[in-house]
């Protein structure tokens, strides 16, 4: 087999200025989901370690349908979904396995999903997997998803709705319109699917996300990524007990995967606690979001963020690059956002506010985006 077509390929995509490399972890942290700064955090490390003491295995040894359920797994489960308040969960490796597992599994031939144009990548993937019909509202924007629900049913649809957004737009920082969607779902009978990969931790009493208070209704289906302000690793679907066990028996992504290790279970069930008690640092992140508002945002003519993501788009792929390249040479990790992660014209740097910088950082790094941005 020859090599040649995908060198022409990669070249391509250079030309483009696409090409994507890997890079290591250098400058103050602008980039990452870790928004409370837990990922290093010591009483979940120390969890881990008791775990280790008493014999808890690195490895699962299997898929959890055959030998690789540990204690671990149901013990996290459990306090998932009392911690959300839904009847069950189920742990899964990581979002991107969570949302194929939703999305190929539930929606059945003869429905129809309907989800917001910005969601994440994954939901397309898992949707091409699936059986349902499938369109995309315009962002954020109610009216589009009823539209689209009534030009369908007018067709003939006589299936379920399915409604999946992002509570918290991983590249636009924007929130959901929940009261809406969830308006709309009853007046329709349809499912909603919330993805708060990254709200979980931030945002909602005790850090349960923008979707907390909905969690427990029957036509709800939340998902909390482990990965990003819980400072571990997997992904927990919540739910009704039904959906949790089809699940169980039916995706595929599930079933055919070898378990998350036991030892992510316990850090996963640590963090639960930690961001249940973590006000502090949601005051603290909040507070570099107001820092953020005045060192950057007033000085570029943008809306205060309402989140932890600030986006500033620049449009053109290589202005933006350019600038992530000069803001990295500066100590400062942010990184250029690029189609296909973001639509066609919209390339942009996107900035993540964590604790893992402080007020100061806020304000360097809104004096040299003023150097370097025209």
């Amino acid at each position: 087999m020859t090599s040649a077509p995908f060198a022409r390929k990669l070249a391509a995509l250079e030309s483009r200025g696409r090409l994507r490399q890997l890079s290591p972890r250098a400058g103050r942290d602008f980039a990452s989901n870790d928004y409370l700064g837990l990922a290093g955090d010591p009483i979940i490390a120390q969890a881990v370690a008791d775990a280790v003491a008493r014999g808890v295995p690195l490895g699962s040894g299997g898929s959890r349908l055959l030998r690789g359920n540990a204690p671990e797994h149901e013990g996290l489960e459990a306090k998932a979904a009392a911690f959300f308040r839904t009847q069950a969960a189920l742990f899964l490796a990581n979002g991107y396995a969570a949302n194929l597992a939703l999305f190929s599994t539930l929606p059945q031939r003869g429905d129809l999903v309907v989800a917001d144009e910005l969601i994440h990548a994954s939901v397309h993937d898992g949707i091409r997997l699936g059986k349902a019909a499938a369109l995309f509202a315009r962002h954020n924007d109610p009216q589009s998803f009823v539209d689209l629900i009534a030009g369908w049913r007018a067709e003939g649809g006589k299936g379920r709705i399915w409604i999946a957004v992002e509570t918290l737009y991983s590249m636009d920082g924007d929130m959901a319109p929940l009261a809406d969607l969830t308006r709309i779902a009853a007046q329709h009978d349809a499912m909603l699917l919330l993805d708060e990969a990254h709200g979980t931790g931030v945002f909602g009493p005790g850090g349960r996300g923008l979707s907390a208070g909905l969690d427990g209704l029957h036509n709800v289906v939340t998902l909390h990524t482990c990965g990003k302000a819980m400072g571990a690793e997997g992904a927990l679907i919540c739910g009704p007990r039904v959906i949790i066990d089809y699940l169980v028996n039916r995706a595929r992504s599930f079933i055919f995967s070898t378990a998350p290790s036991p030892l992510m279970a316990v850090a996963a069930a640590a963090a639960l606690d930690r961001i249940e008690g973590a006000g502090d640092l949601r005051d603290r992140l909040a507070t570099l979001r107001q820092d953020a508002a005045e060192e950057i945002c007033a000085r570029f003519g943008l809306p205060p963020p309402r989140s932890q993501i600030l986006p500033i788009v620049l449009g053109e792929d290589d202005k933006a690059m350019a600038a992530a390249a000069a803001l990295q040479e500066a100590g400062f990790d942010v990184r250029g956002i690029r189609p296909p992660t973001v639509p066609p014209g919209t390339s942009r740097l996107r900035i993540s506010l964590t604790l893992n910088i402080g007020r100061a950082d806020v304000a360097a790094l809104g004096r040299e985006l003023r150097r370097i941005l025209p």
